[in-house]
């Protein structure tokens, strides 16, 4: 498997699930504004869109979107780790992912088009109030979003995270979301990921 990557950005998320596994599998960085990969290849023709990550399977296929990605190697690496399809637990984790993707990923989004003033502060309002739900799930004392496990929703939601420091968002009012942000960041394959990716 090969993992087409951006450092820092989402694809950080299927980054850090691939460690986790324990798999054997190669990275390359993408810049997807140049649309270039290190290599010197054309990345559009990797991927149409030109986004990361893009994941390459051993016998050619492609696989992108995160989410997808993410389910498809715990699933193929390491059978049974996350619940199995078809149960309310594999929904759960469903919920959590499309929860960070389309709730928390795509509100911090705007931040890297140059939003500014009352733009930018409304904004930080909507992140807020997205990550105030965070903080309350994580209110019971679970370490991580579904529980004691850790899935790939905790992944994906500390790669998104780590873009407030960025946007010179402020998380200190979220305590639990802070605890959780440091349990993750201390777990071994998200120091590895960190690590390759240059960004620690």
């Amino acid at each position: 498997m090969k993992l087409y990557y951006s450092p820092g950005a989402c694809s950080l998320a299927s980054h850090i699930v691939l460690a986790e596994t324990g798999a054997a599998y190669e990275i390359e960085r993408a810049d997807i504004r140049a649309k270039k990969t290190a290599s010197g290849g054309d990345f559009t023709a990797i991927s149409p869109r030109g986004a990361v990550p893009v994941l390459v399977l051993a016998d050619g296929e492609v696989l992108t979107e995160g989410v997808a990605i993410m389910q498809f190697v715990m699933d193929s690496v390491t059978p049974g780790v996350l619940p199995p399809v078809g149960t309310l637990a594999r929904a759960r984790v469903q919920e959590a992912l499309n929860f960070v993707s389309t709730e928390v990923h795509k509100t911090y989004s705007p931040f890297f088009k140059g939003l500014e003033g009352a733009a930018k502060e409304a904004q930080m309002v909507i992140l807020n109030s997205r990550l105030a739900l965070v903080e309350g799930r994580l209110a019971d004392g679970r370490a991580y979003l579904l529980g004691d496990a850790f899935t790939p929703a905790d992944a994906y939601l500390f790669t998104v995270t780590n873009w407030s420091k960025g946007i010179g968002h402020d998380l200190s009012a979220f305590p639990k979301l802070e605890a959780f942000r440091a349990r993750v960041a201390a777990r071994p394959a998200v120091q590895a990921a960190m690590k390759a990716e240059g960004l620690i």
